[in-house]
């Protein structure tokens, strides 16, 4: 890879700083962002350009209140009616957009949330993402677990009751190949019930090898659909290239995957163009892969090391409800995350609303859910996280929470047959 050479590297050598500058300083010393890397499969999908065509259009600020009260009015949420309560002129009628969204999640989901924990197996990165924790010039303790490790800390987040799992890495090949990530499929297909990848977009038949290895459904975080701005806060690696991530949802789909995840990292760019983007991706998607089970997380960025070099744009609470009850409105049947970014108070709330799924026992370190999880400390080496969360509560007080809400916490409801 093409800056191997710094991944393990606690501190930077002249040569590798002076080129972490120079891709920071001249955007003419950086790789286009849109053109493909050798052995990335093109798929030619209509998708990308349905999206965009729709996102770079969209004119939040001509919205009235007259717009927002026919959308709300309607039966069915059509794309104008979805742009209307994005738009500022909807936050007037939050709390009839919440009433709402409330309506459509009893509707299709009852009165279930359900939960799930990541699992972090290794941070090493080749990207330089400069809003990331893992990225490849941060001086983070970086570590991959081997599968005995993997397997125990599989062991401990069983034990606690949890069937569904989250497994993570850094994006790199290198150091968490294919293979590697799906050795430790098989782990969690011994242990879980559903079990769910986060990590660099593969091509088509590395996802069906993923699939056969016992993944179920893919995340991946398109991060902002603005490929602009995407530029300038993806400096060197494989993300680079947003078209190759964009379209790997529908390569997974392709691939077997029973189901696919889409976010945008709210702060990043225009929240509600992104918002938008997320939501028209799984929609557009949703017509021409009608069996596939999609679902939208809902993440704000959240402090995170070297944060100093970006700006982020501010996404209040009050934003971020009016996001997922739009969401809930203009796609009911589909399944919403809300991160443990979120606090405690705000997660509660926004599952008896809108949110479907939440995670619990959560941490975003590796190695290090035996301590966490048992009160055990131990001497193990642990890897450092990729960012700060709010809600770290654990499994068993998250199950405990959502059903003094009221709600039924579910942990799988899958057969296999």
């Amino acid at each position: 890879m093409e800056n191997q050479f710094f991944v393990d590297s606690q501190y930077l050598t002249p040569a590798a700083l002076e080129k972490k500058h120079r891709l920071e300083t001249d955007p003419s010393s950086r790789k286009n962002h849109m053109e493909y890397l050798p052995g990335m499969e093109i798929i030619e999908s209509d998708v990308c350009r349905q999206v965009l065509t729709q996102m770079e259009s969209f004119d939040y600020s001509v919205y009235t209140a007259r717009d927002v009260r026919t959308a709300l009015d309607h039966e069915t949420c059509s794309v104008e009616d979805f742009k209307a309560l994005l738009s500022p002129a909807a936050e007037p009628f939050l709390e009839e957009m919440a009433q709402k969204a409330r309506l459509e999640t009893s509707k299709h989901f009852g009165n279930t949330v359900y939960l799930f924990t990541p699992l972090y197996i290794a941070n090493y990165c080749e990207n330089y993402c400069v809003y990331c924790g893992f990225n490849c010039y941060n001086h983070i303790s970086r570590m991959k677990l081997n599968m005995e490790q993997i397997e125990h800390e599989m062991q401990v987040i069983a034990d606690s009751g949890m069937e569904e799992i989250l497994i993570l890495t850094g994006e790199s090949r290198g150091q968490s190949d294919v293979q590697y990530i799906g050795e430790a499929c098989k782990l969690a297909r011994k242990y879980f019930r559903m079990v769910g990848l986060e990590i660099y977009p593969v091509n088509t038949d590395e996802y069906r090898y993923l699939h056969e290895c016992g993944a179920d459904y893919v995340t991946v975080f398109q991060e902002t659909y603005d490929a602009d701005k995407y530029e300038t806060l993806h400096l060197l690696g494989h993300k680079r290239v947003w078209p190759y991530r964009f379209d790997a949802q529908e390569r997974a789909l392709r691939g077997g995957m029973r189901g696919v995840a889409f976010s945008a990292l709210l702060g990043l760019s225009d929240f509600r163009k992104d918002a938008l983007a997320s939501a028209l991706h799984v929609y557009y998607l949703q017509r021409k892969y009608p069996h596939a089970e999609m679902s939208l997380s809902c993440p704000r960025l959240r402090p995170i090391i070297n944060n100093d070099k970006i700006n982020p744009l501010d996404v209040g609470e009050k934003q971020l409800c009016q996001i997922l009850c739009a969401y809930r409105i203009f796609l009911p049947f589909v399944g919403i995350t809300v991160s443990s970014r979120e606090s405690a108070a705000f997660r509660n709330g926004i599952v008896k609303i809108a949110a479907t799924k939440v995670s619990a026992g959560v941490s975003t370190g590796i190695g290090d859910h035996e301590s966490k999880y048992t009160g055990k400390e131990d001497d193990a080496v642990k890897g450092d996280e990729q960012f700060e969360i709010d809600d770290d509560r654990s499994f068993e007080t998250m199950y405990k929470d959502m059903s003094g809400e009221g709600l039924q916490p579910v942990l799988n409801d899958y057969v296999y047959v």
